[in-house]
């Protein structure tokens, strides 16, 4: 099987170091193994994303020395798919419709607790499930316009189900988690651990997490290389591709690029993009050796 990695930015700004760093790993490492590096321009949120940016992700990467085969997958082309796996999945029962605020969570979670669970996870607060046994909308009907969460204790026992002891799922790790974790990774109690994560919001079709699983897949990437802080997403994207029939790449996690303070690059960071680096005379090399490669 070919080698695939990927890099799929947002066009929400101008590409920094961190992202740099990330599309050249990304890049060495299909061709280190003769494979096929492809980009992927995830715009599937409409409000953030500008022209104007994409335009400028195609600039810095040709400048990096990067290229990649064609055609370049668009989020925005895709919102047909992402429609067709909510259905599947919501017909099997496998979503619900949570009707709760920020500040209901957040209300939930503050109240007194008889056992210590934990209270964050990948995407934050993990949800008390609230919503989880009402019955106003049923598998049987139409998929409703809202936030979606995904059902994890179903999911948990219904994968478990098809599976030996112990009872884990896994990945392998060919970078470093954030605890320097590498090889096989296992884990388990995904409804503690993981919550019920959403899927979809009325306003923002498919989530990050269904999203970037389906394209994934979509693009037959072997090996997916981004930054440590996805780490625990992970978890949840190895879930959502058994549910869906979907075949499972290795991971490379890689450290991040932070500034002075130690803070990760963010977007707004501008002093750190790629084009005040060319823009100040900068080669190729140097932002190799400035990342550390």
């Amino acid at each position: 099987m070919s080698h695939v990695t990927r890099f799929a930015p947002s066009p929400t700004g101008p590409l920094h170091l961190g992202h740099a760093y990330s599309a050249l790993i990304a890049y060495d490492r299909a061709k280190a193994q003769g494979g096929k590096f492809l980009l992927r321009i995830e715009d599937i949120d409409r409000q953030r994303s500008k022209p104007e940016w994409e335009a400028l992700i195609y600039e810095d990467l040709h400048w990096l020395g990067i290229s990649w085969e064609e055609p370049t997958m668009r989020q925005s082309d895709r919102l047909a798919e992402y429609r067709a796996a909510l259905d599947d999945l919501w017909a099997r029962g496998a979503l619900y419709l949570c009707h709760c605020s920020r500040r209901d969570i957040e209300a939930a979670l503050s109240a007194p607790q008889e056992t210590m669970e934990p209270t964050s996870g990948p995407d934050g607060p993990i949800y008390p499930g609230t919503c989880r046994d009402l019955r106003d909308f049923l598998p049987h009907q139409t998929r409703p316009d809202g936030a979606l969460r995904l059902r994890m204790g179903d999911v948990e026992n219904d994968y478990f189900g098809q599976h030996d002891a112990p009872h884990h799922a896994s990945f392998v790790e060919t970078g470093f988690g954030p605890g320097g974790e590498t090889g096989q990774i296992c884990y388990g109690d995904f409804a503690k651990t993981l919550g019920d994560i959403v899927l979809s919001r009325r306003d923002f079709l498919g989530s990050y997490h269904l999203s970037v699983v389906l394209d994934d897949a979509a693009q037959g990437i072997t090996e997916v290389v981004r930054g440590q802080d996805l780490f625990e997403a992970t978890k949840i994207h190895v879930i959502l591709q058994w549910l869906m029939g979907l075949p499972t790449p290795s991971y490379h996690h890689h450290r991040l690029i932070r500034d002075q303070a130690g803070k990760r690059l963010a977007k707004r960071d501008d002093a750190r993009a790629i084009r005040q680096y060319r823009a100040d005379g900068a080669s190729p090399d140097d932002i190799r050796r400035m990342v550390g490669l």
